[in-house]
């Protein structure tokens, strides 16, 4: 990176507004140059400063962290990367991502405490790559509509028994569009990782799944990894496959590897989906940043496996993609727009 970002840091804590300008402080290509104390303020401040990144706490007096990306978003697309406690703002943390921004960090619960500085490393990092991300993409998840029961059943010999989706920044917002566009007899089932901080899954699935033809669930032990079915993997842990004696496959949910820079990691969700299913998988990398995906897709591909990438136009941060395609590991390069059809093409 050879700029710097300027940054306006949102939230009602003073204690916490110094301490994020302290931790982004700590790099030479981020400035803070303005905080605010709510919403209201930041609107003004924003406008007046014209930053390239926004960080913002969610529950604020005057107007909270919603109510200020949805109204920035319409004055002025910036990224936005939220700044909440996961067990109490997980619902609004989601609004906010639906509203436009692009990426959240989760707080420590005990903010009065050295603890806040365990998230700087993301935070510095998630500020970096918010920075790079081209305004055209900024634009709130636009609603979706449940696809047709009656649409025509999918025909044709398949060559993919299952589809295994890795995704990070932005994939809020991309899996919303994807999803319901998938139909009631897609014939095959699909399990995804998402990076996403422990307390939001749940009910990511459970909104996506008010979305979608197909059944979306957060992954448990040992459910049936069947058709009909869409299974996120639980943040905080990794999803495995397993094939029993019988046939069936099951979500195996492990702390273990411990050595992943995410938990759960697209790596270990696609080696294990190449290990049960050979070379009847395809993998699908999109938006985010990092290299999660790429060792994995190597394992689908060694197995003769299909890999598709999402398609830098569409990406909110071309980093996941990019890499696999860099590796000459991606069969396909699509966009968010024509993934369905794509996927559809090859089940």
């Amino acid at each position: 990176m050879d700029r710097v970002l300027r940054v306006v840091v949102i939230d009602d804590s003073a204690y916490v507004r110094k301490v994020v300008r302290e931790i982004l402080s700590r790099s030479p290509f981020v400035e803070v140059v303005g905080t605010a104390r709510d919403g209201r303020e930041a609107l003004d401040l924003v406008e007046r400063l014209e930053p390239d990144v926004v960080t913002c706490d969610l529950i604020m007096p005057e107007l909270d962290g919603v109510g200020f990306v949805r109204e920035q978003m319409q004055r002025r697309p910036v990224p936005i990367i939220i700044m909440s406690i996961a067990n109490e703002t997980a619902e609004a943390a989601l609004t906010a991502l639906d509203a436009g921004a692009i990426d959240f960090v989760q707080k420590p619960t005990a903010l009065a405490s050295e603890k806040i500085f365990e998230v700087s490393s993301e935070l510095i990092e998630k500020v970096k790559a918010a920075g790079n991300i081209a305004l055209n993409r900024l634009s709130p998840a636009a609603p979706m509509q449940k696809p047709a029961k009656s649409e025509p059943e999918i025909t044709g010999n398949h060559s993919v028994d299952l589809v295994a989706i890795g995704i990070s920044t932005g994939g809020p917002q991309a899996l919303k569009r994807l999803i319901p566009q998938l139909p009631k007899d897609f014939p095959v089932p699909v399990v995804m990782v998402m990076h996403m901080p422990v307390g939001y899954t749940e009910m990511y699935a459970a909104k996506l799944n008010e979305l979608s033809a197909l059944e979306v669930k957060e992954a448990a032990d040992g459910d049936e990894i069947k058709t009909g079915r869409v299974f996120l993997a639980p943040a905080g842990r990794h999803l495995k496959l397993s094939r029993g004696a019988s046939g069936k496959v099951t979500v195996q949910l492990d702390a273990k590897p411990f050595n992943t820079l995410h938990r759960p990691s697209v790596d270990v969700l696609f080696q294990s989906a190449a290990e049960v299913y050979g070379n009847r998988v395809l993998g699908v990398v999109m938006t985010g940043m990092g290299s999660d995906g790429k060792q994995g897709a190597a394992w689908i591909k060694s197995q003769g496996g299909l890999i598709f990438t999402e398609a830098e136009s569409s990406c909110v941060v071309y980093g996941m993609p990019c890499v696999v395609m860099e590796a000459g590991l991606s069969d396909k390069s699509v966009s968010l727009e024509g993934m369905a059809f794509a996927i559809r093409e090859v089940v």
